[in-house]
C-alpha cells in the first residue's frame, strides 16, 4: 500500500455522521431518570459521556426471578419472587428503627423492612401484592428488607425474570440504570455488519444490535444463555483492536524511510572487543534488524529477551549499522542507573565515541556532549529522558533504541523518534511478553526474541524453603561469604509497616548487619539518589558483599559476580517480577543460587506459583502464567496499564477470540485495504464505535 492509497483507507476511518453512530454518540444526560446531577455520577461510572457509553457498560451478573416456592420452603439468602396479602404496618417505637409490613402467601409470614415509610403507600393493608427481593432471616423470623419490586397483582407483568446487575456507584441505583438502559437500547440502530459472514453464521453470532439487547436486557427466560451474544460483542472490541493494529502498520510502511547499509567493519571491532561469539538468537535477531533497517521504511521492532539473554550487544551492533552508513544512534534508559551501566559497556565494546546524557552530567561535559551530537562527532548517545530536551539536536539521527519501552508513555518514543528525520525505532524489554499481549500492545511491532543464555554463563538454581527455616539458610549464606560469595537480599517493604506483617530492608538490614559486619550494605528507593548509587557501586567493587535491598535492584545492575539473590516474602511478588529479580544473579561462569523465602501456610495458588519459579527458568511461560493473573492495559486506546482495559472482551475465550480477530482483520484489509467495501464501511464505523480511530492516526511511532 503506498502513502496516497492509506491516506484515502485512513481518511474513511474518521468520525462518521452515519445515523447509527449520531444516535448512540448523543449525551446521556437524554436518557430518562439521567439528570445533570446524575449524568455527572453516570459519566464517571460508565467512563464517558454518552449513550454509548451506557450501551457498553456490561452487566457482571443477572438476577432470576423465576424462583416462586411457597414462603414456607424458601431459603434464606437467595432471591424470591411471591405473591402475598398485606396483614398489618408495625410502626417503629423509635426514630432508628424500621417500620415493618407483615404478609403472608398462606404457608408462612414476612416481615418487609422499611427504614423509609415512604413506600408504605405500595402496601396497603389487605392489598396482594407481587413482591421480589432477597430473603433473610432474622432470629425465628422471615424478613425482606426493602424488596426490588412491589407490584399490584394487575402489573406484575412490567417486573423482569431475568434482571442485569451492573457495576454501580453511590447514588446511582441498578433501577436507575436500568432505565437508562432501556432508553439507551431504544437509540440502538442496526448498523451495517463489519463480521465475515461465514464465520458469524458458523458462531450463530446475533447481530450487534440484538446481541446487546440480549445481554443488556434480555425479554424472557428463554433469552437467559446469552454465551453467543456476549461473545460476539466481546469479537467485535478484539476485531477493533485489531484492525487498529494493522492499520497502525500500514501507516508505518506507508511513510518514506531510508535505507542504512554499513560494510560491517565497526561491528567486527567491537565483537572483537567482546571476545565471544554471539548466540545463535542473537545472530538471527540481528539479521532480522539489519533487514530492516536496509528497507526504505522506517524500522519498528520489539527486541524481546530473558534476563541475561545478550541485548544490549545487539542493541550495540544494531546502533554501529547505523554509524557505519554515516548517521547517528541514540539508546534511551528509564532509569540514570541504567543508562550509566549501557554507557560503561557500550563505550568498553564500541569503536566510535559514545557520549552519555543523564541529569547528574556536569554541565561542562553535558555541554561537550551535545556539541558532539549536533555536529556528528559523537556517533552513539546514551540517556535518560534526558535526550528529549529541546536543547539536545543530533546532526542526523538514524536510529532510536528505547530500553525498557514499557517505562516510557507514547509521547516520550515518539519524541525520541522525531528528533531525526526517517528515524529507525527498536524497542527492548527484559521482560518476555505474553503471546496475549503482543498481539495487542506490539501487535504493529515485527518482532525479535532472544531465547539463549550468552555463552560462559554458569548454571542458576532455584530453591523454594518457608521462612522457619531462616537459622539454616542464614548458616548457608555464612558459608558462601567466607568463600568471598557477593549475594542480594530483597525485602518487600522499605521500612515496618503497622498493615503488613512484612519484614522491611531497614530491619533486616540491622539483623544482617549485626550478624556479618560492615560488609552488609542497604540499597532502597527512598535513600538519597547519591547514598543509594553509592552502595550499588561498593557492591560492585566487592567492598559490600551482602546487599540488602527493595526491587531498585530488578532491572539496570550488572554484577557478574554476584551469585545469590535471597527474596524474602517471595510469595508477596509477582511471577514476572520474581524473574527479573533472579536475573541479578547468573550473569557470570560461577553456579548462582536463587532462595525464595515464605511464610508457612502458604495458599495453594501462591505454592503453584512458587514452584513453576522453581521448575523453569523459561521467562516466557513465566510471564504467560503471569499474565492470566495480573492482566495487560488498553495500548490502542488511552489506557497504558493495569488490568484489562476492554469493556466487552473480557471473557475466558478472549486468547482464542483474538487470534480469530487478528486473522480475520488481515483478511479483510487484504481484501480491501481502502476500506471501501461494504465491509470495510462497516469496519470504519467499527473503528469509530470502539473509539480507536485517535490510536490509528496517532500511533506512528509508538
Amino acid at each position: 500500500m503506498d502513502e496516497a492509497t492509506y491516506n484515502h483507507a485512513s481518511a474513511r476511518c474518521q468520525p462518521l455522521s452515519t445515523l447509527p453512530l449520531a444516535q448512540i454518540r448523543a449525551p446521556l444526560t437524554l436518557l430518562p431518570g439521567i439528570g445533570p446531577r446524575l449524568g455527572t455520577l453516570v459519566t464517571r461510572l460508565v467512563g464517558g459521556p454518552t449513550i454509548r457509553d451506557v450501551l457498553l457498560h456490561m452487566p457482571d451478573s443477572y438476577v432470576d426471578r423465576r424462583e416462586r416456592p411457597p414462603l414456607a420452603q424458601a431459603q434464606a439468602g437467595r432471591i424470591v419472587t411471591v405473591e402475598v396479602q398485606v396483614m398489618q404496618h408495625l410502626k417503629p417505637g423509635t426514630k432508628t428503627q424500621p417500620w415493618r409490613v407483615v404478609v403472608t402467601d398462606g404457608s408462612a409470614f414476612v416481615e418487609i423492612v422499611l427504614f423509609h415509610h415512604a413506600r408504605l403507600g405500595q402496601m396497603p393493608v389487605g392489598a396482594t401484592l407481587v413482591i421480589s427481593g432477597k430473603l433473610e432471616r432474622y432470629g425465628d423470623r422471615l424478613t425482606l428488607p426493602h424488596p426490588d419490586y412491589v407490584l399490584p397483582l394487575a402489573k406484575a407483568g412490567e417486573m423482569p425474570l431475568i434482571e442485569p446487575v451492573w457495576p454501580l456507584t453511590a447514588g446511582v441505583t441498578n433501577r436507575l440504570l436500568g432505565r437508562a438502559m432501556t432508553g439507551a437500547l431504544r437509540q440502538l440502530l442496526d448498523f451495517p455488519e463489519w463480521i465475515e459472514p461465514s464465520l458469524r453464521a458458523q458462531r450463530k453470532w446475533p447481530s450487534f444490535r440484538d446481541a446487546m439487547r440480549l445481554v443488556q436486557a434480555p425479554a424472557s427466560p428463554e433469552e437467559a444463555p446469552r454465551e453467543h451474544a456476549r461473545l460476539r460483542l466481546a469479537y467485535d472490541e478484539l476485531l477493533a483492536e485489531q484492525l487498529a493494529l494493522s492499520l497502525r502498520r500500514l501507516t508505518r510502511k506507508a511513510k518514506p524511510g531510508r535505507s542504512l547499509v554499513g560494510d560491517g567493519h565497526w561491528r567486527a571491532e567491537a565483537l572483537r572487543r567482546f571476545g565471544y561469539e554471539p548466540t545463535g538468537s542473537q545472530i538471527r535477531a540481528l539479521a532480522e534488524i539489519d533487514r530492516d533497517l536496509a528497507e526504505p521504511r522506517p524500522m519498528l521492532r520489539l527486541l524481546q529477551g530473558d534476563v541475561g539473554s545478550g541485548k544490549t550487544l545487539v542493541a550495540l551492533l544494531a546502533m554501529l549499522r547505523a554509524a557505519e552508513a554515516g548517521t547517528q544512534a541514540a539508546l534511551m534508559a528509564p532509569t540514570e542507573l541504567l543508562a550509566q551501566q549501557h554507557y560503561r559497556t557500550l563505550s568498553a565494546l564500541s569503536p566510535v565515541p559514545v557520549g552519555l546524557l543523564t541529569g547528574s552530567v556536569p554541565l561542562a561535559e553535558r555541554r561537550r556532549v551535545m556539541a558532539g551530537l549536533a555536529d556528528g562527532t559523537i556517533p552513539i548517545a546514551i540517556g535518560t529522558h534526558a535526550l528529549f530536551q529541546k536543547a539536545v539536536t543530533f546532526a542526523d539521527l538514524g536510529l532510536a533504541v528505547i530500553d525498557e519501552q514499557h517505562r516510557f508513555g507514547v509521547e516520550q518514543r515518539v519524541s525520541l523518534g522525531d528528533k531525526g528525520d526517517k528515524t529507525d525505532v527498536l524497542v527492548m524489554t527484559a521482560t518476555p511478553i505474553p503471546r496475549s499481549l503482543r498481539l495487542t500492545q506490539y501487535g504493529e511491532m515485527e518482532v525479535s526474541k532472544l531465547t539463549e543464555k550468552p555463552h560462559g554463563r554458569g548454571p542458576l538454581r532455584t530453591t523454594v524453603h518457608a521462612i522457619s527455616s531462616f537459622p539454616e539458610v542464614i548458616a548457608a549464606l555464612a558459608r558462601m561469604l567466607d568463600r568471598g560469595a557477593r549475594i542480594y537480599w530483597v525485602c518487600p517493604l522499605v521500612s515496618e509497616s503497622e498493615t503488613l506483617d512484612l519484614t522491611a530492608a531497614e530491619d533486616r538490614f540491622a539483623m544482617l548487619e549485626k550478624r556479618f559486619g560492615a560488609i552488609v550494605g542497604m540499597a532502597h528507593g527512598r535513600q538519597d539518589s547519591k547514598v543509594r548509587e553509592a552502595a550499588l557501586a561498593d557492591f560492585a567493587a566487592g567492598q559490600i558483599r551482602l546487599l540488602v535491598a527493595t526491587t531498585v535492584v530488578e532491572v539496570g545492575v550488572d554484577v557478574p559476580e554476584a551469585t545469590v539473590m535471597v527474596i524474602e516474602h517471595a510469595e508477596r511478588f509477582g511471577l514476572a517480577q520474581l524473574h527479573q529479580l533472579r536475573g541479578r544473579v547468573g550473569r557470570g561462569s560461577a553456579d548462582s543460587f536463587c532462595l525464595l523465602l515464605h511464610e508457612d501456610g502458604l495458599s495453594g495458588n501462591a505454592r503453584t506459583r512458587l514452584a513453576l519459579l522453581r521448575d523453569t527458568q523459561d521467562g516466557f511461560v513465566i510471564a504467560d502464567a503471569d499474565f492470566k493473573l495480573r492482566g495487560h492495559g488498553d495500548v490502542t486506546g488511552t489506557k497504558q496499564s493495569g488490568l484489562p482495559g476492554y469493556r466487552l472482551a473480557d471473557v475466558p475465550d478472549q486468547d482464542a477470540l483474538r487470534e480469530l480477530a487478528r486473522k480475520d482483520a488481515k483478511l479483510l484489509l487484504n481484501n480491501d485495504p481502502t476500506l471501501e467495501g461494504p465491509r470495510g464501511r462497516a469496519a470504519s464505523m467499527l473503528l469509530n464505535l470502539f473509539d480507536k480511530v485517535a490510536g490509528v492516526n496517532g500511533m506512528h511511532g509508538g
